[in-house]
């Protein structure tokens, strides 16, 4: 008779069962902790650098050199990562990104005062992201048969919080007692982890081609093909709209350090704490979604609701001036952003022929990524003009009427549920 903690083995961790997956899982786990750390420790950096009356200006501007190479690079990186081997694809990526911050470390420890080096040196990072994610992200489904994908998905999800909250709890309290290049040179090392775990993967399947199409080769007509699948998607369209809109608008992560600062007056380590809070939230709905993401019926419906309570959650920080009630808000847009994610990710994933996998990630990444870093871009200005707190409201706010919006003209989002697999809504050929 089989033991609790196998049964519990065989039905909530079995896409672990597949060598390949657990080798990148477990990779990935080590290199985001890094890239979590790195991204809050440039946030601290610009804070520090940045002129009097300025901040607020300097940290959204972080935001944009971040989404600029992301909306240049999406279409060539989602071709790419259906053209090449996306195995080799990651590990020249994570090579990129393993220079970008050892550049980083370098100016840390030099002492350089100036801004711009760090913006081009976070543009250069992004880039890299820019291909990364549409290999990593197409790759997953060919390591786990299809029945295992729901709960890769929500492991990967598990995995990337799990990193993001120790990644900026463990860069705060080096941020707090060292120099911030120290972060930096965390996530150099943390890349060796997945190159390690690429060159150990056996029999990895090949690319699907679809016959008559473009998808084999670098070509304008390959990239016009994503474009057309994503848009004639509904599901897949309103997926990536949700993700724009509510990151956009309710994008507070970039003020954080104005928060710990100047609202809250927590120093470096309660800023540690408060970049982490989101992610320990997503940490325990994406655990929860591991164990119950095959039993949801109505996957639509949850969809919305968790999207509406991020912003909600969003809301009530900006008025709060306590560090525990900040801390459970940031906690619970985490929680709530989590559970919306592995549904977004499912609906893409399922919806989506492997041959173009890495174009509709390519594309999404504009959303997914894009909406953030605008957000902080836009939530600095407001921050600079209104103060913080009014700019985390007004975008809290935005966050839920924008969702309505999006779920009010799909209703093929309003009834998604758990026994429909969304197919394309136009043949490719």
């Amino acid at each position: 008779m089989p033991s609790p903690i196998t049964t519990y083995s065989q039905r909530h961790l079995a896409a672990l069962r597949h060598r390949n997956f657990r080798l990148l899982w477990l990779g990935l786990f080590v290199s985001f902790s890094g890239t979590f750390m790195q991204q809050a420790a440039i946030l601290w950096h610009v804070s520090l650098l940045a002129p009097p009356g300025r901040k607020g200006l300097a940290l959204g501007l972080v935001g944009l050199v971040r989404v600029v190479p992301i909306i240049v690079f999406s279409l060539v990186s989602g071709v790419a990562a259906d053209v090449f081997d996306r195995r080799k694809l990651l590990l020249i990526t994570q090579v990129g990104g393993t220079l970008v911050a050892a550049a980083l470390a370098g100016l840390a420890f030099s002492g350089v005062r100036s801004l711009w080096p760090i913006y081009v040196l976070a543009a250069i990072g992004s880039a890299s992201s820019a291909f990364d994610a549409p290999a990593r992200q197409s790759l997953v489904p060919k390591l786990v048969p299809k029945d295992d994908l729901p709960n890769a998905i929500s492991l990967n999800t598990a995995m990337v919080q799990v990193a993001q909250v120790g990644g900026p709890a463990i860069g705060g309290a080096i941020i707090g007692v060292a120099n911030v290049g120290w972060a930096y040179v965390f996530n150099a090392l943390s890349f060796l982890f997945v190159i390690v775990a690429l060159v150990m993967m056996r029999n990895v399947p090949a690319t699907e081609r679809g016959a008559g199409h473009a998808g084999d080769q670098m070509s304008f007509k390959a990239a016009r093909e994503g474009l057309r699948f994503v848009f004639r998607a509904p599901m897949i369209r309103s997926t990536m709209l949700l993700d724009f809109f509510a990151t956009f608008f309710a994008s507070a992560m970039a003020l954080l350090p104005m928060f710990a600062q100047d609202v809250l007056h927590v120093g470096a380590r309660g800023y540690g704490w408060l970049y982490a809070a989101p992610a320990a939230g997503a940490c325990l709905g994406s655990l929860a979604m591991v164990r119950f993401v095959n039993n949801i019926e109505r996957r639509g419906p949850v969809l919305i609701w968790a999207v509406v309570a991020y912003g909600m959650a969003t809301i009530v920080f900006g008025f709060s001036t306590s560090f525990w009630l900040t801390l459970f808000c940031l906690a619970l847009s985490g929680a709530t952003d989590a559970v919306s994610m592995v549904f977004r990710n499912l609906i893409r994933q399922l919806g989506t022929p492997d041959e173009m996998r890495g174009r509709m990630t390519g594309i999404n990444m504009v959303f997914f990524m894009g909406g953030p870093q605008l957000g902080e871009l836009e939530a600095g200005a407001v921050a600079n003009w209104l103060g913080a707190p009014i700019s985390v409201i007004v975008g809290g706010i935005g966050c839920v009427i924008a969702t309505v919006v999006v779920a009010g003209v799909t209703p093929e989002l309003r009834h998604y549920r758990r026994e429909i697999s969304p197919p394309p809504s136009f043949p490719l050929s």
